[in-house]
């Protein structure tokens, strides 16, 4: 297969024809470390593509296993037919806090997609410090920018592995679906793609002053400035390690840290007034971007997961309740708001469901709802069908959705939650997303009414979905005039 930067060798797998590796930008190290990306050098002869790029560094506690080679910026694409043309294209950006995020995951195997008439791109783009410390000398999330750069590559080839550049849909989950919905209010990316597909929308981003803070705390650590050319001389992957130990110890510091501290992640997307002058919600419904076909959804539990992971599960206080409000609750009446919605609620539910609000279900319930407000379609879902796994704890929970979208549930992420026999309900709930997001790719519907601010139509997956007014009334009234603000230092 020949590219515009040259020409490509790929593989067969089960009828399908499968790229691996392709870089989409120079290798961001050396002379274009802390850079925004540069498009890859064109190279003579053939190239295999049959291998995953290697991983970009990640931090936090779950990193994938890579060789330390230096091409992080690659991507992969599965086509059911090289040889046709005007195939609708999903392109999956991964997620993971922005501080780790792997294309090459086994839950995001293409194939099932494939078969039903996708092209399907994954890739690979910088996170934690290499894609979002905000940096002296170095442009402001650098993560979006090699996303952008992917997507530029995508419309110059999909054609020749039988896509279709003007029937582009980006998709994402978690902070996946937080760089999207960052795509769609940056000039870079008009006319990069046509639809977009967002799970689990978060509703992080960060100012300035607090980006500045936590690379001026890094660098301490590390006995240096917080400059693109002193950060130059230090390892990348040691880095990344540094920024799990920063992350860690976030918590210790509430009254400095805010909300940051909660969340646990010191990097995310910065308002930069540049690369990303503001919001998502508030561009759209200030009408500074304009609306998309969008497919937008949550889970109903998104919290659990994280409560789980912590072990955390039965241990938490009247305390913590009340810090998760303090914190993350609407002000100057959400506090209270939420305490008389949820009158019978344990510390433990009244905790879970502010922090699934506030992280998630709200931000892509707002989005939701700004996107129409920008003259854009969105149909929205919840995921209520509850996984088996741990006797059922971890209920309707953060990035279930997953597996159940790509039709994985016999990788090994599906098989921990959902077993190695999935039940009846799972494999239905699994076949009609999997249709929703095949059919919104090719035709921009996903098959349910669209959701209006003045019905607020949701489709409901579980053991019998149904389409229904949205079912998290409570949240939506509490949240009624408050979209998700950045995070900043604390003032007080």
């Amino acid at each position: 297969m020949r590219t515009t930067e040259g020409m490509v060798e790929g593989r067969w797998r089960s009828g399908l024809a499968e790229f691996r590796g392709i870089s989409f930008a120079e290798p961001p190290v050396g002379e274009f470390r802390f850079a925004a990306p540069a498009p890859p050098a064109r190279w003579e002869g053939t190239r295999r593509a049959t291998k995953f790029g290697p991983v970009p560094p990640q931090s936090g506690p779950v990193q994938a296993e890579s060789a330390r080679d230096t091409d992080w910026l690659t991507l992969n694409v599965c086509t059911p037919d090289p040889g046709a043309a005007g195939l609708p294209v999903l392109v999956w950006i991964p997620g993971g806090a922005y501080i780790t995020a792997v294309g090459s995951d086994p839950t995001y195997d293409p194939a099932r997609l494939c078969e039903a008439g996708l092209v399907v791109v994954s890739l690979n783009y910088r996170v934690g410090v290499e894609g979002f410390a905000l940096l002296d000398g170095a442009p402001p999330n650098r993560g979006l920018l090699d996303q952008i750069a992917a997507l530029e590559w995508v419309q110059r080839n999909i054609g020749r592995f039988g896509g279709d550049p003007a029937q582009v849909t980006v998709a994402g989950q978690s902070a996946g679906a937080g760089s999207i919905a960052a795509l769609l209010t940056m000039r870079a990316a008009r006319g990069l793609f046509r639809r977009a597909i967002t799970h689990s929308v978060p509703g992080s981003h960060c100012t300035p002053a607090l980006a500045e803070q936590v690379a001026a705390t890094l660098a301490d650590r590390l006995g240096t400035s917080p400059t693109s050319a002193a950060l130059s001389d230090v390892d990348p992957w040691r880095l990344a390690d540094e920024l799990t130990v920063l992350n860690t110890g976030l918590s210790a510091n509430r009254k400095h840290w805010g909300r940051l501290a909660q969340v646990g992640v010191a990097v995310c997307p910065v308002i930069d007034g540049e690369v990303l002058p503001e919001t998502p919600w508030s561009a759209l419904t200030g009408g500074r971007a304009s609306g998309v076909e969008l497919l937008i959804g949550h889970t109903r539990d998104e919290f659990r997961l994280f409560t789980v992971m912590a072990r955390r599960m039965g241990t938490f206080t009247d305390h913590d309740a009340q810090t998760s409000l303090d914190l993350f609750a609407p002000q100057p009446h959400g506090v209270d708001a939420y305490r008389a919605a949820h009158p019978r609620a344990t510390p433990e539910e009244l905790l879970e469901t502010v922090y699934s609000d506030a992280l998630f279900r709200m931000p892509s319930l707002h989005l939701a709802r700004a996107n129409a407000v920008a003259g854009g379609t969105s149909f929205l879902f919840e995921l209520c069908l509850a996984a088996p796994a741990f006797g059922g704890v971890l209920g309707a929970c953060h990035s279930l959705d997953v597996p159940l979208a790509f039709g994985t549930l016999d990788s090994p992420t599906g098989r921990q939650v959902f077993g190695d026999l999935p039940s009846p309900e799972a494999l239905r709930v699994s076949h009609e997303l999997r249709h929703a997001w095949t059919r919104f790719v090719a035709t921009g519907d996903a098959g349910w009414v669209a959701h209006r601010p003045d019905q607020r139509l949701t489709r409901v997956l579980d053991t019998e979905s149904k389409t229904v007014p949205y079912p998290e009334e409570a949240s939506r009234q509490i949240w009624e005039n408050h979209t998700p603000a950045p995070f900043d230092l604390e003032t007080t």
